[in-house]
């Protein structure tokens, strides 16, 4: 009986997102070399990809050497061969390599579809190699609602060892040695495979969202918890209290406390606190920032009052939980001294 109750959580999420409309897929190849840094804005691809796109779902997937990519607070999100970025508001954003560059250049996207070849963009300076194999997809699921931020605007999935990690390293393979695909023609390269590897990299990062796989998803949708939600995500270095977020979002305290209960199994605060503690795990994982300027864009004030709420949640200090993580993953991000990152190089 336990084994089917821990079960019932993911098959609701694998559910949800298998009902998920993505449309307009494109898939294509790029090959930086060292040293590179490019700026791209994605939502200029917005007409080849379906009418009236109004918004873009971007994932690059490494598939060899290492890079970075910020949008414009200039915090810069590393990733190496396996990993994959996800950008799931269509940002512009400047994607860059280990060696310093004064200033980024635009990136050469190709000519919007259809295409007789799946095309390679090739730009850099001639040195490393970084292979990165680039989808964009459109939805209207409030999941990629940039008004609802409920996800963060730029973020790297580690898939772990298994069936998922194997099923994706198998597409970029394929993707890789395709020699003659047509966007002409209705291919599973150019439809279906950028959509279901996106679901399989969205299934494993939701996995770990507060609540993400007991009802988050339904509460996008729900009427009293999306205007809070969106309150929250938006701006998590507030310190928000529960009579302020029934204030904005014009409702009871009671009637707010209730449905975080009944849609998410916690209360507001505490809701709030997790959502606070996973978007620190994702910037002390792939980012550069120090432990004082994360625990201020994560809503602390104080280094101590921080690190206080991350062992309570992880067992161990940030700068310990940081170090095996990089560790267990075999990264080299580089990590900052001073415990702050300039913008774009």
């Amino acid at each position: 009986m336990a084994d089917a109750t821990e079960s019932t959580p993911a098959v609701a999420l694998n559910s949800t997102l298998e009902q998920l409309r993505l449309q307009g897929a494109i898939f294509f190849r790029a090959e930086f070399s060292d040293e590179f840094a490019f700026e791209s804005a994605p939502l200029a691809f917005a007409a080849a990809l379906t009418p009236r796109a109004d918004r873009m779902i971007l994932f690059h997937i490494v598939a060899a050497g290492s890079c970075w990519v910020s949008v414009d607070d200039g915090v810069r999100h590393w990733a190496s061969e396996g990993d994959v970025i996800v950008m799931p508001y269509g940002d512009r954003y400047v994607l860059g390599g280990r060696t310093p560059v004064a200033t980024p250049t635009v990136l050469d996207l190709p000519a919007p579809p259809p295409w007789e070849d799946i095309p390679v963009v090739r730009q850099g300076g001639g040195g490393e190699r970084t292979d990165v194999v680039c989808g964009y997809l459109h939805s209207d699921h409030p999941l990629f609602d940039p008004a609802l931020k409920a996800l963060p605007r730029v973020f790297v999935v580690r898939l772990p060892e298994g069936p998922a990690s194997s099923w994706v390293r198998a597409s970029v393979a394929y993707a890789l040695e395709a020699t003659a695909p047509s966007n002409t023609s209705a291919t599973v390269l150019t439809t279906r495979l950028p959509e279901l590897v996106l679901i399989e990299v969205l299934r494993v990062h939701l996995a770990a969202e507060p609540s993400g796989n007991r009802g988050w998803l339904a509460a996008l949708r729900d009427p009293v918890l999306t205007p809070a939600l969106a309150l929250m995500h938006g701006s998590p270095e507030h310190p928000w209290s529960v009579a302020e977020l029934a204030r904005r979002t014009a409702v009871s305290r009671s009637v707010l406390d209730e449905r975080f209960r009944q849609v998410l199994g916690r209360s507001p605060i505490r809701y709030l606190t997790e959502w606070r503690m996973h978007l620190a795990e994702e910037l002390l994982d792939t980012t550069d920032l120090g432990v004082v300027p994360i625990a201020r864009r994560v809503g602390y004030e104080s280094e101590e009052a921080f690190s206080r709420a991350f062992k309570r949640a992880h067992g161990d200090s940030p700068g310990r939980w940081r170090a095996r993580e990089r560790g267990a993953a075999g990264t080299s991000v580089r990590t900052s001294t001073s415990g702050t990152t300039g913008g774009h190089q």
